[in-house]
């Protein structure tokens, strides 16, 4: 499978690298496309292995457990969106727009960041992360995990997110705080639009253009600081 942009993975959350042989890149797509299928609870090596035509022990090879399979997922996720992010604002001078291409970034709403013939399904990714990131941090062990660096690449976008907003307003005090609440609104709000509709305003039409505009609506007209309270009316189909 060839992830088209190499990213660097920790090494601690893989006992062998599963970029480097086809057994493993086998284990990358098939284990992505299965734990966007089935969700985390029913997913497990044995029922991978069989997917793939191999044995479980040699899953466990590469990993020493679907929690760690979840975390490379995690990981490599938030390095593509960095990259992303870095990539289609470096060019952009004004704060605002690039507040606008930031949130278009975090919900994959940006132009040229899906490709059709892409062997890596970001859809399923962006899926993955929706419905189970809370997963890998929402355990006992997240200290000891932090500690490893696992959820630097997460805390590094958040960062240059939280950058872009001191930049359209540099007396704003919560710009990291902020920068988390976007994130993690989003992915919310696209869950709640899907499976808990009475928890948004958009479990009715579902449209994912309604929740960029209250992304925005958060972003540029927080009651807490300095950013305008009206909003223009845009589409943000790409």
């Amino acid at each position: 499978m060839a992830w088209e942009i190499q990213v660097k993975v920790n090494e601690k959350l893989y006992l062998r690298n599963p970029e480097l042989s086809d057994l493993g890149r086998k284990i990358l797509s098939a284990g992505a496309k299965m734990i966007d299928a089935m969700g985390l609870e029913e997913f497990t090596f044995k029922k991978l292995a069989k997917s793939i035509g191999t044995n479980e022990s040699s899953v466990y090879r590469y990993f020493e457990s679907k929690h760690r399979l979840l975390l490379y997922f995690f990981e490599w996720y938030w390095r593509w969106m960095e990259y992303q992010l870095e990539f289609h604002t470096h060019n952009v001078d004004d704060s605002e727009k690039k507040i606008e291409i930031a949130l278009k970034v975090l919900t994959l709403k940006q132009e040229h960041m899906i490709f059709a013939d892409e062997e890596v399904d970001k859809l399923a990714l962006h899926r993955i992360v929706i419905k189970e990131a809370s997963k890998t941090y929402l355990t006992h062990h997240v200290n000891e995990d932090n500690e490893k660096q696992f959820f630097k690449p997460y805390k590094d976008f958040n960062g240059k997110l939280a950058q872009i907003i001191k930049s359209y307003s540099p007396h704003y005090k919560y710009a990291r705080s902020l920068s988390s609440t976007l994130i993690e609104m989003s992915h919310y709000q696209y869950f709640f639009m899907h499976h808990l509709p009475s928890l948004t305003d958009f479990g009715t039409t579902k449209d994912e253009n309604e929740m960029m505009q209250f992304l925005l609506d958060l972003a540029f007209s927080s009651k807490t600081g300095p950013f305008v309270s009206v909003m223009p009316d845009k589409s943000f189909n790409s």
